[in-house]
């Protein structure tokens, strides 16, 4: 083949490429090859571009016009025709194994990937451990603190301050990943080693495990620092809250990358949503206090609902009497300034988890749906 992918020739080369070498030979113009020359060499010489324009000659145009070619394609022809009696061959699907096969190969495949890949898994862990230390320490006991309007925004500060920080921390990493293995996805579906989805179900599910990790270790090392109430059911909810939040932190920065072509446009455009969920996120300015033609991108924005699921569950049932507020409850001062009530707790957690699972999806679909690849 000459520079382009054209042929000048195809056909047999025959004992010491005696048939290539007479086929170009034959060629007007065409220097003959010397005795114990190597064939190889003396067809690339001879057949060079430069050549080409010292002879004034296109070889591919040239074999195009042969009888070599001529040849080559009415046996192309007749081997095309199946033998009489033979049925057509039949693949029941397009992929040599089942979806649940391929789903179960790629989670295999990311489990070692990740597994492999410690400036992103054991960095993480690192990360978040510090960073409860630091959370910790910072808003030391003001869990227990709830005589005070002042007692309960500092405690929900430091709720507010962790979603954010580590949220928006996950969401940022996982992308350069998920961008690197986007491309190693695309080769290996040209490859048919297995289809889009098994491999976006298998790159959503990977997550999960670290992130229940990094939840409990930011969980245990947090609530304990901060003095929340130990009961069974609010140390629970606030895990909960917590590993659904990174949950879709995580699936909201893979989901970026999987709409954009690389993972520096999802990072700027990543920062604008943050942005928007942190002023929207009912602590800077509460719900109620929004004007009414804002209210409702409070309803669809993840980080006010994680934040009233935090603060409800820990403390939308404690009854006893505020010292600076109106002769109102804690339960009462939440539920009329911030509009926040425990009764709608279980709402609040399927919205959280369907939050998830709606970017997850979007990352999966993206996937299948958009190809990004330059060639």
């Amino acid at each position: 083949m000459k520079r382009g992918g054209q042929e000048i020739y195809v056909g047999p080369l025959g004992h010491h490429s005696r048939h290539l070498i007479k086929y170009f030979e034959g060629i007007q113009g065409v220097s003959k090859i010397k005795d114990g020359y190597n064939p190889a060499t003396w067809m690339l010489e001879v057949t060079s571009t430069a050549q080409e324009l010292s002879l004034g000659v296109d070889f591919a145009e040239i074999y195009k016009k042969s009888d070599l070619y001529r040849r080559n394609k009415a046996l192309i022809e007749d081997l095309s025709k199946p033998a009489p009696g033979a049925k057509e061959l039949y693949f029941a699907t397009q992929y040599s194994q089942s979806f649940l096969t391929q789903c179960t190969a790629c989670l295999w495949k990311q489990h070692w990937s990740y597994w492999r890949n410690p400036p992103y898994t054991a960095v993480r862990f690192l990360f978040t451990t510090v960073i409860a230390l630091m959370f910790g320490t910072v808003f030391w006991d003001l869990g227990s603190k709830t005589k005070t309007i002042q007692d309960l925004s500092n405690a929900m500060g430091s709720m507010y301050a962790a979603v954010l920080f580590l949220g928006i921390q996950n969401a940022s990493s996982v992308q350069p990943v998920v961008a690197v293995e986007r491309t190693v996805f695309y080769r290996e579906r040209a490859a048919g080693m297995y289809s889009a989805m098994p491999y976006a179900i298998a790159q959503v599910l990977i997550e999960i495990p670290y992130i229940f990790v990094q939840a409990s270790v930011y969980g245990l090392i947090v609530y304990a620092m901060i003095g929340f109430e130990w009961t069974v059911a609010k140390f629970f909810w606030y895990l909960f809250f917590m590993f659904f939040t990174l949950l879709y932190f995580t699936f909201y920065g893979m989901m970026a990358v999987a709409v954009t072509p690389n993972h520096y446009i999802a990072a700027i455009v990543s920062a604008a949503f943050y942005g928007v969920w942190n002023l929207f996120s009912g602590f800077i300015i509460p719900r109620p206090s929004m004007p009414i033609w804002w209210r409702w991108y409070y309803w669809i924005c993840p980080v006010s609902w994680t934040l009233y699921g935090l603060v409800v569950s820990q403390f939308g049932d404690i009854t006893h009497m505020l010292e600076d507020g109106n002769n109102e409850t804690v339960e009462q001062y939440l539920r009329n300034f911030y509009d926040f009530r425990h009764d709608y707790l279980g709402l609040v957690a399927a919205v959280i988890v369907s939050f998830a699972v709606l970017f997850g999806a979007i990352f999966t679909v993206s996937i299948k749906m958009f190809n990004f690849q330059r060639r």
